[in-house]
């Protein structure tokens, strides 16, 4: 969801800061992506959204990047990923 509204922004012409966990080679591309499709400036910061000193960090590098933040997309979650075949039954009605 929060990438599809990334792109959406992106797409409207908004410079965009992306944050998530994932393979840092997919990250960049997605980041290059955005820019080279949309002519916007895409950054990326990785912190870590349970902890309140990175997000104040990631804050303050956005203030640094863009001058500010016009619109936030509070798109965070923690999910617990496997195979459905090793997917625990309790995590189901999680």
């Amino acid at each position: 969801i929060g990438l599809a509204m990334a792109k959406a922004l992106a797409g409207a012409g908004a410079d965009v800061m992306l944050n998530g966990f994932g393979d840092a080679d997919e990250i960049e591309a997605t980041r290059k992506a955005l820019e080279t499709e949309h002519g916007v400036t895409a950054h990326y910061n990785g912190a870590d959204l349970s902890k309140p000193d990175e997000i104040e960090a990631m804050m303050k590098d956005a203030e640094a990047k863009f001058g500010g933040v016009d619109i936030l997309i509070n798109n965070a979650g923690i999910q617990y990923t496997a195979n459905v075949e090793d997917f625990p039954p309790e995590k189901w009605d999680a």
